[in-house]
Order: structure tokens, then C-alpha cells, then sequence
């Protein structure tokens, strides 16, 4: 199989990104957004895929949001396109992940139809310094770009932060199962012939 990694940088008034991705990688990180808490969900994210990511990304007008939003933008047209024909992968996963009180469920199919439904139950108005909103968005960015079929439920808790990071986590390892390769699987993993 040929090797699944990508890199894409992308620039605008609003933000310089670059992302380097490893499908196959050990889960090694590098993250500077300049947000604390964006970084640790895409270090978790990165830890529990078992995918290595590289993300550098920068600000060029000072506004959160553009740099969130962008930032998860990248990430997920990196994958997608490190994913290529995603001939011989698993294709389905699912993880149910808790985080103390909080569980959080995703279901992911890698066919190149996207579609997300996102459900965090976010209570509170910001968490570590980061909005709900930009931080549903973040997720919704991430979701879309991915080119995906994703189903990412928090179930319940009490705790905004262990919700948000039982979601990532979730997310990971369910990612991780899916673009596995599968030894079985000879080409395209659809009764189409294609994705």
C-alpha cells in the first residue's frame, strides 16, 4: 500500500496554516495555534487516531475565529486527502469514549458522501477561554472537511470540558479503526467500485 500522508498549507488574510498528516504514524504530535485549549484537543485527537500531525497555524488579523475554524478546515482536507481513493481500508468505525462522568459516541463511514451530525450539549458560555460557539465550530469545520459520513454524539455529562474531550477522543479512535487497512479488503471497500 502506498504511504497515506499529506501535507496542505493554507494561506489567507485571515490565517497561514500548514498541516502534515501520517495515516500510519504512531500518534506523534506538533501543535502551535496559539490556544491552549485548540491545541489540546488536536494533540488528543492526534494521540488517540494514532495518526502523527503537524499543525502549525497563525493569525494574520488577530481574530480567534478564523484561526479556529481555518485551523480544523485544514486538518480535515489534509486527511481526506492523505485518505486518496481510501481503496483497502476498513472504512466503518464507531468508539464510544468516557471521560469520567461524560460519554460521547461516534460512528464514521469513509465514503465520499459527506454528511455530520453533531451533538455536544455544551451548557456553559465558553470553556478554557474558548467560546461554545467557536468551539461547535471547530468541530462542524473539522466534520465537513473530513469528506465523510460522521456521527458525533455527546451522550451526557456534566462537565463541559470532559464532554468536549470524550467528543474528540471519540472521534480519534472511531477514525482510527476506520482508516485502517484491511488485509480482507482487496480495492475499494464498496459494492460500487467506488467511494
Amino acid at each position: 500500500m502506498a504511504l497515506r500522508k499529506a501535507s496542505i498549507k493554507r494561506n489567507t488574510k485571515e490565517t497561514s496554516i500548514s498541516v502534515s498528516v501520517n495515516l500510519d504514524g504512531a500518534g506523534k504530535t506538533s501543535v502551535k495555534t496559539g490556544i491552549n485549549f485548540i491545541d489540546h484537543l488536536v494533540v488528543s485527537f492526534g494521540k488517540h487516531s494514532m495518526m502523527d500531525l503537524k499543525v502549525d497555524a497563525k493569525s494574520n488579523d488577530g481574530i480567534d475565529h478564523h484561526l479556529i475554524e481555518d485551523t480544523a478546515i485544514t486538518i480535515g482536507q489534509t486527511i481526506d486527502k492523505a485518505l486518496s481513493s481510501r481503496s483497502g481500508i476498513t472504512r466503518f468505525g464507531y468508539a464510544s469514549v468516557p471521560m469520567d462522568e461524560s460519554v460521547a459516541e461516534a460512528s464514521i463511514d469513509l465514503v465520499k458522501r459527506p454528511y455530520w451530525k453533531l451533538t455536544l450539549l455544551i451548557k456553559r458560555s465558553k470553556i478554557e477561554g474558548v467560546s461554545k460557539e467557536d468551539l461547535e465550530h471547530f468541530f462542524q469545520s473539522l466534520l465537513q472537511n473530513l469528506n465523510s459520513c460522521i456521527h458525533l454524539t455527546v451522550k451526557y455529562g456534566e462537565n463541559d470540558h470532559h464532554k468536549v474531550e470524550a467528543a474528540i477522543k471519540s472521534l480519534a479512535v472511531g477514525l482510527r479503526n476506520a482508516v485502517s487497512t484491511d488485509k480482507k479488503q482487496k480495492g475499494i471497500p464498496s459494492t460500487k467500485g467506488s467511494m
